[in-house]
C-alpha cells in the first residue's frame, strides 16, 4: 500500500509496526490464558509509556453510570464489597462514540466563564493574564496549529468551525461543480445516513437525479460489509469519465475499516475526479497526512476521539492549492478565488470590522468560515488539545496497535467450541484504527449489551448484532481490554441462554428505539 506504513509519511520509508510485532510486545510466548489474566494486563499497563495520560480524563465509575442524578446521595451499603464496585472506573470503550472528559475541560470552561462574566464584551479583545484561553476574536487561531498536526496539514489548510454535515455541505457547494461532462457523486452503499443525505441533497440542489448521479459502492461479497481497495478503484474507472467527486469516510463507521487514503486519492484525481474524506472516526484516532497525501478537502467532527464533548464544534482540510487568493484578479478573471459559501468570518481580519461589504477571504481554510464561532466550543477543544500537545499521533497510534491486538488475541483464544460471534473489522493493523466491530450471533445483541452495562462497560451497538468496541490511547489500558472481554465472554454464554426465555434489552439498545439512538451519532 502506497504511503500506508503506521509510522509512513507519504510514501517514505519509514518503520511499521507489524502484527508479529506487536504479537511480541505484547507477551506471545504466554500461552493465551496468561495473556487472559488481569496480572498480565497490569504488566502491560506498567510497561506503558503512556500511561500517565489516563489521569488527565475523568473516568465515570460504574455508580456514575446507574445513577439518576448527577449528584451522589450518601446512602449505606450491605457490604465493603458492594461499596467497592460501586466506586470502580466504569470499562469505557466508547469513545468511538463520544470521548471521555479531559479534566482540564472544567478549568478552562470555568475561565471562558470568568471572563465572560467579568469582562463582557471586552473578552473578544483583551488578553487574560491568568487565564490559558487567548481573546475570543483570535481562538479560532489558538486552535489551528495543534489541530493541523492532528490530520497531517499545514496550519492554514485548517479551520475550526460549524459542525461535521453543515461543512460538508459547503465544502460541496465549492467543489462540487457538476457539468454536462462530469456530474456524479461516488460514496460508499453503507455510508453514515447524514452523508448519504448531504450528498443526494447536493445532487437535487443542482436539479439532478441521485438515482443517475449518485454512485454506490457495495461490498464485492455477500459474506462480508469489507470495501477492498482494488473493489473501491475499479468502482472509480467503471464511472470515471464522468464522476465529479469522490466522498468517502477514512475509517468506516460500522467496520472500523480504515481505507488507503493516499492510493484511492491518488487514483481518482489520476483520472480527473476531486477527493474529499469525512474524518469523524479518523481524526484523533490514526496516523493521517492531508497535505502530503495531496487530499483536496476533508471534515471531521471533534466529540469522537478528539473528546471535546457531545455535538462540539467540526473542523474542515482544504489543500492549500484550492486555498489561494489573488488580489490582483481582473473582473474577466472572477474574483481572484475559489467560488465558495462566504460569511463575515471568513473575510480577512484587516477588513473583517470594516463594514465595506466586499469580501476579501483570508486565504487558506480560514476562508471557508461564516459565522464567528462559539467560544465556548473551541475553549472545550482547547482543552482536549492541551492533552493531546503532551504527546504525538504517532506514538497515541502505535499504543492503539496494541491495545486492539491485544483486543483481537483475547477475543480469537479458542476456548473450546464455537465462539457466538466474529470481528468483521479487518485483521491487518494497517487496515484499522482503534475500533474492532464484534458481529454477535442472531438474537444476543439485547442480552448481552444489558449484561455489559449491567456490569459497567460501555461500547455500543448497530443492529441488528453488532457491538463496537474502541479502546482509545488516550485514556484506556490494557487493564479495560482484559475486562471487557473476561465480562464480554461471560455475557455471550448469558445470553445464548437468556434469549430463550426472552429477557433483555439495555439503554444503548432500547434508548434509542423511538429517537433513533446511536445510529444518528455514528
Amino acid at each position: 500500500m502506497r504511503g500506508r506504513s503506521i509510522f509512513g509519511n507519504g510514501g517514505a520509508s519509514s518503520p511499521t509496526v507489524m502484527p508479529t510485532v506487536i504479537l511480541q510486545e505484547l507477551g506471545r510466548s504466554n500461552t493465551t490464558m496468561d495473556m487472559a489474566t488481569e496480572e498480565h494486563a497490569k504488566s502491560l499497563d506498567a510497561k506503558d509509556p503512556l500511561r500517565y495520560l489516563r489521569d488527565e480524563f475523568v473516568i465515570p465509575t460504574r455508580a456514575d453510570l446507574k445513577r439518576k442524578t448527577l449528584a451522589a446521595k450518601a446512602q449505606p451499603t450491605s457490604s465493603s464489597h458492594e461499596a467497592d464496585t460501586k466506586s470502580e472506573h466504569c470499562t469505557y470503550l466508547c469513545g468511538n462514540s463520544l470521548g471521555l472528559q479531559p479534566r482540564q475541560t472544567a478549568s478552562y470552561i470555568q475561565n471562558y466563564l470568568s471572563t465572560w462574566a467579568s469582562k463582557g464584551v471586552y473578552g473578544h479583545f483583551k488578553p487574560i493574564e491568568d487565564s490559558p484561553l487567548p481573546p475570543w476574536v483570535d481562538i479560532d487561531e489558538a486552535v489551528k496549529e495543534e489541530m493541523a498536526k492532528i490530520v497531517g496539514a499545514e496550519k492554514d489548510e485548517v479551520a475550526v468551525m460549524e459542525t461535521l454535515t453543515a461543512n460538508l455541505h459547503l465544502l460541496m457547494a465549492s467543489f462540487y461543480r457538476p457539468d454536462k461532462t462530469r456530474w456524479k457523486i461516488i460514496l460508499e452503499g453503507k455510508a453514515f445516513p447524514s452523508d448519504h443525505y448531504a450528498v443526494e441533497s447536493q445532487i437535487r440542489h443542482h436539479n439532478l437525479d441521485p438515482s443517475d448521479a449518485m454512485v454506490l459502492i457495495e461490498p464485492p461479497s455477500p459474506n462480508s460489509p469489507l470495501l477492498p481497495t482494488s473493489h473501491i478503484l475499479s468502482i472509480i474507472d467503471a464511472h470515471a469519465s464522468s464522476t465529479a467527486l469522490l466522498l468517502l469516510p477514512g475509517i468506516q463507521f460500522y467496520t472500523g475499516q480504515y481505507f488507503d487514503i493516499p492510493t484511492i486519492t491518488a487514483h481518482a484525481q489520476s483520472k480527473g475526479i476531486t477527493v474529499g474524506w469525512d474524518l469523524a472516526h479518523a481524526t484523533g484516532n490514526a496516523l493521517l497526512h492531508l497535505h502530503d497525501w495531496n487530499v483536496d478537502f476533508a471534515a471531521w467532527c471533534n466529540y469522537k476521539y478528539m473528546n471535546s464533548g457531545p455535538g462540539a464544534i467540526g473542523g474542515l482540510f482544504v489543500h492549500a492549492r484550492h486555498s489561494q487568493v489573488s488580489h490582483s484578479a481582473s473582473p474577466t478573471e472572477g474574483p481572484g478565488y475559489r467560488p465558495r459559501l462566504a460569511g463575515w468570518w471568513g473575510s480577512d481580519k484587516s477588513s473583517r470590522f470594516a463594514m465595506t461589504n466586499q469580501f476579501a477571504p483570508i486565504p487558506g481554510a480560514g476562508g471557508f468560515q461564516l459565522s464567528n464561532p462559539s467560544a465556548l466550543d473551541l475553549t472545550a477543544l482547547q482543552a482536549s488539545l492541551s492533552v493531546f500537545a503532551k504527546t504525538s499521533m504517532a506514538e497515541l497510534r502505535e499504543k492503539s496497535l496494541k491495545l486492539t491486538g491485544y483486543l483481537e488475541q483475547l477475543l480469537t483464544a479458542d476456548e473450546g467450541g464455537k465462539a457466538p460471534y466474529a470481528i468483521v473489522t479487518p485483521s491487518n493493523p494497517e487496515e484499522r484504527g482503534a475500533q474492532l466491530s464484534i458481529r454477535l450471533e442472531s438474537g444476543l445483541l439485547d442480552a448481552v449489551m444489558h449484561i455489559l452495562e449491567e456490569e459497567g462497560v460501555v461500547v455500543d451497538e448497530r443492529r441488528p448484532d453488532v457491538i463496537r468496541v474502541a479502546p482509545a490511547p488516550l485514556y484506556n489500558s490494557f487493564s479495560d481490554v482484559c475486562r471487557f472481554v473476561q465480562v464480554f465472554r461471560m455475557a455471550c454464554g448469558k445470553a445464548v441462554e437468556e434469549t430463550q426465555k426472552g429477557s433483555g434489552g439495555s439503554l444503548m439498545v432500547d434508548g434509542g428505539k423511538e429517537k433513533g439512538g446511536w445510529s444518528e451519532i455514528k
